[in-house]
């Protein structure tokens, strides 16, 4: 079974792709935080590995981005 034609473009892969989208940068501070998000963090970022690599659709972290500005809001 193949992934849909549009999935593609939504995936990112790795902590360098995930830490570019987040922070516009790939060093290796931005990627360590990157883990730490998915693993330390109260909140954590929503992914899933894909063998030793962590990856998360776009959509899905741009509504996590969302959900973190509302419990900003809230406080």
């Amino acid at each position: 079974m193949t992934a849909p034609a549009t999935l593609a473009p939504d995936m990112m892969v790795g902590a360098a792709e995930i830490a570019r989208f987040l922070y516009a940068s790939d060093e290796f501070r931005f990627q360590r935080r990157v883990y730490y998000l998915c693993t330390r963090s109260k909140r954590p970022l929503p992914h899933f590995r894909l063998g030793s690599r962590i990856a998360t659709r776009r959509s899905t972290l741009l509504d996590w981005i969302a959900m973190q500005e509302g419990f900003a809001n809230v406080a």
